[in-house]
């Protein structure tokens, strides 16, 4: 309690003695404002043409084709000629 009597008009003191700075004026400036803008300049060059670009990497391959068709039969053979003096041996049973 003792210490709050003797804070208290200190306290006060610091702050009402902020309010009494003189601060110095500030010199006015003359501030100029631009005049209308003038003509618009030339046009300029043309740019060069940029290089090649890199190639592009390969592209996947692709899937396999479709199975074709199945071929048609072909042609039956003429009919053999009857045997002339053939022997034909059969093995015994």
């Amino acid at each position: 309690m003792k210490y709050s009597i003797v804070l208290s008009p200190m306290i006060l003191a610091l702050a009402l003695s902020g309010c009494d700075f003189g601060r110095p004026a500030v010199t006015p400036v003359v501030v100029t404002t631009p005049g209308p803008a003038g003509p618009a300049g030339a046009t300029g060059a043309t740019g060069r043409t940029g290089g090649t670009g890199a190639t592009g990497t390969t592209g996947a391959t692709g899937g396999a084709g479709a199975t074709g068709n199945t071929g048609q039969t072909g042609a039956t053979g003429a009919q053999g000629k009857p045997g002339e003096g053939t022997i034909v041996v059969l093995p015994p049973k």
